[in-house]
């Protein structure tokens, strides 16, 4: 019993010192036919950057002419606290990010650096006032690493938001 525990923890640990795959990073851009409705935007790329325990995740978003840029660095080493959390909005539902808020989160690894998890508690405005949405997200790296599944669960939500990108190079990036 005492050997099967000691075993049960070192996994565990060994489990959260696993590191990034490097696959996870580079330029994705969402298929829309596979994903949930980006309500106001037609056009979502992401942007992945690794350097030791920091992820970047740029959001690149566009509406015909309209062009937006925003930046979500975690830490898989630590939590964070963001100022300004960038998130697909989801407009019909009225809620949104609160003024003064600051987002609080926590990123790991799992599934050997395939699966990078974030769990954030973000302060927002509802017609009701202001509250905390937690998000869950999961980006789950395909087999062939040309495939990235971004699952996000929203409190604020019953059911979940899918979004499924392909792996581009720089030049159709731009």
């Amino acid at each position: 019993m005492k050997r099967t525990l000691l075993g049960g923890l070192a996994a565990l640990v060994l489990a959260s010192l696993a590191g990034a795959n490097p696959v996870l990073a580079g330029h994705w851009r969402m298929d829309p036919a596979q994903s949930a409705p980006l309500d106001g935007w037609h056009k979502m790329d992401l942007v992945i950057g690794l350097e030791g325990s920091q992820v970047a995740i740029t959001h690149r978003m566009q509406w015909r002419s309209t062009k937006l840029e925003a930046t979500n660095t975690f830490d898989t080493a630590q939590p964070v606290s963001l100022a300004h959390m960038f998130r697909v909005e989801q407009r019909h539902m009225a809620v949104y990010p609160a003024r003064s808020g600051v987002t609080h989160a926590t990123a790991a690894w799992l599934d050997g650096g395939r699966t990078l998890r974030i769990a954030a508690e973000m302060p927002v405005e509802v017609s009701q006032g202001d509250t905390v949405m937690r998000i869950y997200s999961e980006y789950r790296l395909g087999e062939l690493g040309d495939t990235l599944t971004l699952i996000e669960l929203h409190s604020s939500r019953n059911e979940p938001l899918v979004y499924v990108f392909h792996r581009i190079n720089a030049e159709e990036g731009k």
